[in-house]
Parts: C-alpha cells; sequence; structure tokens
C-alpha cells in the first residue's frame, strides 16, 4: 500500500510540474507577442529600469529621424540622453533649440 500512496505522489508531483509548466509556456508567448506588437509599431523597451521621471511608467525606445528617444506610453514624455541631446542639437544647429543647447554643451 505504501508503494501506492509513494506512486501516486509520484504523480501528482509530475502533474503540478507539468501544469507549471504550461503556465510559464503561456506567459513566455504572450510577452514575446507583446514585444512584437512593439516591434510593429516602432517602439521597443528601454533599457532596463528605465522609468519615467514624472509617474515612473517603464518608457519604451522610439527611433525618430535617425535618433533613438526614450518615451513614456502614459504621459507621453520624451526623454533625451546626452548623446540624444547633442545628436539632435548638431542636426537642429540653426534652430532655437540647437542654439540653446549650444550655448549649454560645449560641441
Amino acid at each position: 500500500m505504501s508503494n501506492e500512496k509513494d506512486r501516486l505522489g509520484e504523480q501528482l508531483q509530475e502533474r503540478r510540474r507539468a501544469e507549471e509548466d504550461r503556465y510559464f509556456e503561456q506567459q513566455n508567448r504572450a510577452a514575446i507577442e507583446r514585444l512584437r506588437a512593439r516591434q510593429k509599431s516602432g517602439t521597443t523597451p528601454a533599457p532596463a529600469g528605465a522609468r519615467c521621471p514624472r509617474d515612473g511608467e517603464a518608457l519604451v525606445e522610439r527611433t525618430e529621424e535617425g535618433t533613438t528617444i526614450d518615451v513614456c506610453p502614459k504621459c507621453e514624455g520624451v526623454w533625451l540622453d546626452k548623446g540624444e541631446l547633442e545628436q539632435l542639437a548638431r542636426r537642429e544647429r540653426n534652430s532655437w533649440v540647437g542654439r540653446l543647447i549650444f550655448g549649454l554643451v560645449k560641441p
């Protein structure tokens, strides 16, 4: 009788593992689909831990005219790193933004 109990316990453990594997497989598929949708829309997740300073939402990267910028999907704020800001300023050197930036940042 103890062999039967052991075998039944093993079967239950195997079933739990199978259900757990199935759950994580579904989670992975859903994550992959979200990434594919972001790629189609032209947005990708920003580097790990990049959060919007306003509302704490995870930022996504978007490429606009050759410059990668971080965008908050919630408040639609746009956040630039120093290199991205300088890249935009060089391209827009004669605009008010370029003059403002180059007045603050050395070329």
